[in-house]
């Protein structure tokens, strides 16, 4: 039987490379560390990248794996699930990798402006009905800009042919510099590092056994620029984001 919720949140107040931060303790002022990552807690000056709702961590202990140089940041509200991912840090002893407990929507009270270089979108809920919850909208985007560098780079990796969808007409619409597009990753060629991009999270090896293609986004940032939202209509996955039980008609109608 694997390790309970409250064992695990136990564990992650100990851990070192976890920081968990409720809205509370932002809301008046910002995190202690905000511009201060590099110098504070990995002690370089090498690039940050955050992977936002990293789950159980594959991704972030993944690439902080394969690229010792660059520093990596988990962010999940979900700590049970981050627990696996911490704990293998540690296991592993990689001093590139952090963890952050909290809500993407306060992330430009733990970063300060400039102080991450890219983000990673891994699987992430595709919020079908609701616009202002996509992580790829407008929204968000302008987020990102208050801690990304000008040019930044954001990456998706999904599942659904939705948010893909949805994502490549915002990138269009905003003229945003595209670097790779793919709705078949595996089966594309020259989409950019196989060895990143063969990294696969939980939740995408499910996909993968069930037939399902796995859509690839990669574009830049830049700071200039008011962001609008496309003015189309695409059509719902006809599963849902993560238990993926089929979708009924009257529900894939709405």
């Amino acid at each position: 039987m694997g390790k309970g919720k409250l064992a695990k949140f136990a564990d992650m107040e100990a851990f070192e490379n976890v920081f968990q931060c409720p809205f509370e303790t932002v809301a008046e002022a910002p995190f202690v560390m905000r511009g201060h990552w590099h110098d504070q807690y990995f002690k370089n000056d090498h690039p940050i990248v955050l992977e936002l709702g990293c789950g159980r961590g594959e991704y972030t202990v993944g690439l902080a794996r394969l690229y010792p140089d660059v520093n990596f940041i988990g962010i999940d509200i979900k700590g049970a699930r981050m627990w696996t991912g911490a704990k293998q840090a540690i296991e592993e002893g990689l001093g590139n990798v952090a963890f952050l407990r909290t809500h993407i929507e306060l992330l430009d009270r733990f970063f300060a402006p400039g102080e991450v270089q890219e983000i990673w979108l891994t699987f992430s809920d595709p919020q079908m009905k609701h616009a202002r919850k996509r992580l790829t909208g407008t929204r968000f985007l302008n987020l990102y800009r208050q801690f990304l560098t000008d040019g930044g780079v954001v990456h998706l990796k999904t599942d659904s042919l939705f948010l893909y969808t949805y994502t490549s007409h915002v990138v269009d619409v905003n003229r945003l510099p595209l670097i790779v597009r793919t709705d078949d990753l595996y089966h594309t060629e020259g989409v950019g590092d196989k060895k990143i991009l063969s990294i696969q999270t939980y939740y995408e090896s499910m996909w993968i056994e069930r037939g399902l293609n796995i859509k690839y986004l990669k574009f830049r940032l830049p700071q200039a620029g008011e962001l609008v939202e496309p003015e189309v209509d695409i059509p719902l996955d006809e599963y849902r984001s993560y238990h993926r039980t089929k979708r009924s008609p009257k529900e894939v109608g709405r």
